[in-house]
């Protein structure tokens, strides 16, 4: 076997797999998917050449070949862990680290808000370096060149760590003199309106928009399909920022999600309703590669924002 071509996370994967005994609890205790540890665990076993988890009636059982390696990999992975990255290297208080952070104006205007607060107190010296999804490709992120990426994924590579930061419902926000403020608030009004369409951005540089292709263009038009209709959408953008300041100040409606209309909770000028019709809930992720999953500033940071996300979702 010729090391330089085997990929070391793939000792990670086994460790992990042979302790806990499962696929399973084995993705949810690296924070990867089920498919994507089963498909380590395809790996593992070419690498081997030896099935390592055979399932009997008490469950995933090691074969001879697993219970000789395990000791010897928990060993190599516990002092390549100490000796890279020490949990006592990272003190946040005066870390002048940079993060940077792969995010759309949603969570850069909600969850990062609060989050560049938060460090202010906690970590006065680290910089945010916050990159917007058309900088960067799947391949940054896996490198490590970018430390995470939050966003809303339909898929992700199955290399990626991720965890959910949140779910999201969506909310309507209209201008107060918008000429539906004071009349009934169901779908034939709302069908009325004119509206804004706010980009699911992901990933690499993005195309322009057909408005006739009402299957690509998310979750709000796909429920609207669903029921036989359409809305009339007169602007087409890739910032929610934009889009609430529009609905602001024009007599376009914004449907996006609610954690972002909640920015003008405060606003006397603009009026946030329920959509009329049902829409399933978005959720926010957190991805990163498993270059840094072990690293302590980065577990800090992840914890942080899990913290931040949890306390948000209850206000």
């Amino acid at each position: 076997m010729n090391i330089a071509k085997v990929d070391l996370n793939l000792l990670v994967y086994l460790d992990v797999l042979l302790r806990e005994g499962s696929v399973t609890r084995a993705a949810n205790q690296l924070s990867i998917t089920q498919p994507a540890m089963s498909n380590g665990l395809k790996r593992l076993r070419d690498l081997f050449k030896d099935p390592l988890l055979v399932r009997t009636s008490e469950g995933m059982t090691p074969t001879k070949r697993a219970l000789e390696l395990q000791p010897v990999i928990r060993d190599v992975l516990s002092k390549l862990e100490s000796s890279i990255q020490p949990e006592t290297d990272f003190d946040p208080a005066t870390s002048a680290r940079t993060f940077r952070i792969m995010t759309s104006d949603y969570a850069e205007s909600t969850l990062l808000l609060e989050l560049v607060g938060r460090l202010g107190k906690l970590a006065p010296n680290i910089t945010l370096d916050l990159i917007t999804p058309s900088d960067v490709t799947f391949h940054d992120v896996e490198q490590g060149k970018v430390d995470m990426a939050i966003n809303r994924f339909d898929e992700l590579p199955l290399s990626f760590h991720q965890k959910v930061i949140w779910y999201d419902s969506f909310s309507c926000v209209l201008a107060a003199s918008h000429p539906l403020a004071d009349l009934k608030w169901d779908l034939d009004s709302y069908l009325s309106a004119q509206h804004i369409w706010v980009s699911k951005t992901g990933f690499g540089v993005g195309v322009g928009i057909d408005p006739n292709e009402v299957q690509k263009l998310g979750w709000v038009d796909a429920e609207l399909t669903k029921l036989g209709k359409q809305r009339a959408i007169r602007v087409f953008t890739r910032h929610y920022h934009a889009a609430l300041q529009i609905a602001k100040t024009q007599n376009l409606v914004a449907t996006l999600p609610s954690k972002a209309a909640r920015l003008f909770k405060d606003d006397p000028t603009v009026i946030v309703k329920e959509p009329p019709f049902d829409i399933p809930p978005i959720a926010l992720k957190m991805a990163w590669s498993a270059l840094l999953h072990h690293d302590a500033g980065h577990i800090w940071l992840r914890r942080l924002i899990g913290d931040l996300a949890a306390e948000m979702s209850n206000m």
